[in-house]
């Protein structure tokens, strides 16, 4: 049984192609941004800006260089914020509904429209973001914006959508509490009391109250609500039973599928939805069916967190690739902080086995703390062995956030977004690794250099390794949890093999160099189609070569720095 658990099931997936999928995350509001005050919870004049235009030819073909196949521009669409833009058509946000000066890229203020913070002239910027989509695909990147489906801001009106569709809640029956119909949920006869949060002097009006985006069916939101923003409704009668009303399809079904397809239609080759399993998976599959069938390459990328529901939006939602956070993510994160061992990650992958590959594998994102904050590792390069599991585990997409690359600590008391670790998205902030790599690499110091070019050859043999790119995998931690010189809490060992080329990867998590022995089963060579050998094996990471011995009755023999690892091909 042992034995049967350490084979990866080959699985045909239709989302697979000999490319493997690498994605650069970046927020254009605090990439392009050169401004260096950095003043706690500052204007937009104070603090400044990133542009769509700062991600000209020279920066995109330094993240093109590094490996990536595709860039996520997070915080596109147009949302909520405290900067006044009614000169330019825009009507201002109430500020007692507005988290941070800068607003949530994810309190969607207007679906058709681009952000007025990322454009060099207002007026200009769906034509400002075109060519961005045009000098990304010419940078030979491909582009994935965010589609936010689960809420808007509370004050949400389209001034940009096109002839002859109606604005959400344009229609809705205010009186009642649901209608399939509708595109908002309501609590009749009851004003929003948002007293808890500004006390009494709370300026914003609505009646009746909406439900706000977290699912808080309630007039009397929290502070640590989505107090901002309120829920779509897609036909779930959340307080009766969690009833569904699907036929005839909701109103909210037809505009959002229209939104998609809005973006489709302008060059986006993918969309990572937000809180994807807060709608239900009957919307995505007519959804993704609807936009896949106009355009049949567009990528649908999920942030789900509960794993009882992840087959279940691949095989019926038709999502691509699904955010692998509750699973990879956490057991990493954990291995690394040393609050588990090495050996959770086999159980890890044993999970998602039959659907490994459309698993999306991160260790940083907006939403977690940065690996060099204290709240994580405290040191980037101690996350290093992570960042090699993570990236040769199996043939699933592969992100990196920017400034991860370089050692971003995410630290400062930005504002809304205090010192937690995490990269604010709700304020204006100029992030001092951001700045270095908008001016080049070669401005970067020596600890920084070298996190760089470790990150810039793992993401670059994700795709240039075959065996790494689409080989089977062996996991080797079961002949090896007592073996001699093996640590199986601080060391990780697999094998990946297409036949013609074979890897064995082995990662040391722990802060000393290790010289370690790996047992190989006879059962990885026939699983695998590979013979007991002795052969000159190239070091991928460090590119040097080594005689390596692979057979039954002998240990295999390596030596890995601390907080390193070593994929060895031959």
């Amino acid at each position: 049984m042992k034995l049967l658990c350490a084979l990866a099931l080959a699985v045909p997936l239709s989302v697979m192609s000999q490319e493997r999928i690498t994605i650069y995350q970046v927020l254009p509001r605090l990439y392009g941004n050169t401004v260096t005050l950095n003043k706690n919870n500052g204007t937009l004049a104070e603090n400044g800006c990133g542009k769509m235009n700062d991600f000209d030819a020279r920066r995109l073909k330094r993240i093109k260089d590094m490996g990536f196949t595709h860039i996520w521009y997070t915080g596109l669409i147009e949302h909520a914020t405290k900067t006044d833009y009614s000169a330019f058509g825009i009507a201002r946000d109430n500020t007692e509904v507005v988290k941070g000066n800068a607003g949530s890229p994810y309190a969607i203020k207007d679906y058709y429209d681009i952000d007025p913070d990322l454009a060099v002239n207002i007026s200009n910027r769906m034509n400002e973001f075109k060519q961005l989509v045009e000098r990304t695909h010419k940078a030979g990147l491909r582009m994935i914006m965010d589609f936010v489906p689960n809420h808007v801001a509370r004050q949400y009106h389209s001034d940009c959508q096109p002839t002859g569709i109606k604005d959400l809640g344009e229609t809705d029956n205010t009186s009642l509490a649901f209608s399939a119909q509708n595109n908002f949920y309501y609590i009749p006869n009851e004003p929003l009391h948002l007293d808890r949060i500004s006390g009494n002097n709370n300026s914003y009006t609505e009646i009746p109250a909406r439900v706000s985006g977290n699912d808080v069916f309630s007039a009397w939101p929290g502070v640590n609500d989505w107090y901002e923003t309120i829920k779509l409704n897609y036909g779930v009668d959340y307080q009766n039973g969690h009833s569904t009303h699907f036929s005839p399809i909701p109103d909210t079904w037809k505009k959002m599928t229209d939104i998609l397809l809005f973006w489709a239609a302008k060059g986006i080759d993918g969309f990572r939805c937000d809180m994807a399993e807060m709608v239900p998976v009957e919307f995505w599959h007519h959804a993704i069916a609807r936009v896949k069938q106009e355009y049949p390459k567009v990528t649908f990328i999920a942030e789900i967190y509960n794993p009882e529901e992840y087959r279940n939006y691949i095989h019926v939602g038709g999502f691509d690739y699904l955010y692998d956070k509750v699973g990879l993510y956490d057991t990493l994160r954990s291995v690394v902080r040393e609050e588990n061992s090495a050996t959770a990650i086999t159980h890890c992958w044993q999970a998602t086995d039959d659907i490994q590959d459309h698993m999306l594998h991160f260790l940083e994102n907006h939403d977690e703390q940065r690996i060099a904050s204290p709240f994580f590792a405290g040191n980037a390069e101690k996350a290093l062995p992570a960042l090699v599991v993570s990236a040769t585990l199996d043939k699933a997409p592969v992100m990196i956030y920017a400034g991860q690359e370089i050692g971003e600590n995410g630290m400062g008391n930005e504002g809304f977004s205090g010192e937690d670790g995490r990269t604010t998205i709700f304020d204006y902030w100029g992030v001092p690794s951001y700045q270095k790599l908008t001016r080049g690499i070669k401005y970067l110091d020596k600890n920084e250099a070298k996190l760089y070019a470790f990150y810039r050859s793992i993401v670059k043999i994700i795709n240039s390794s075959e065996a790494i790119r689409e080989g089977k995998k062996f996991d080797l931690m079961y002949v090896n949890d007592s073996s001699e010189n093996f640590d199986p809490h601080r060391t990780f060992a697999m094998l990946r093999s297409t036949g013609k080329e074979t890897a064995l990867i082995v990662a040391n998590f722990a802060d000393t160099e290790k010289k370690i022995c790996i047992n190989i089963p006879s059962a990885a060579f026939e699983y695998l189609g590979i013979k007991p050998q002795t052969k000159k094996a190239k070091e991928l990471i460090s590119g040097k070569t080594q005689t390596l011995t692979l057979n039954i009755t002998a240990p295999t023999r390596v030596r890995i720095s601390a907080h390193s690892a070593v994929i060895l091909t031959f």
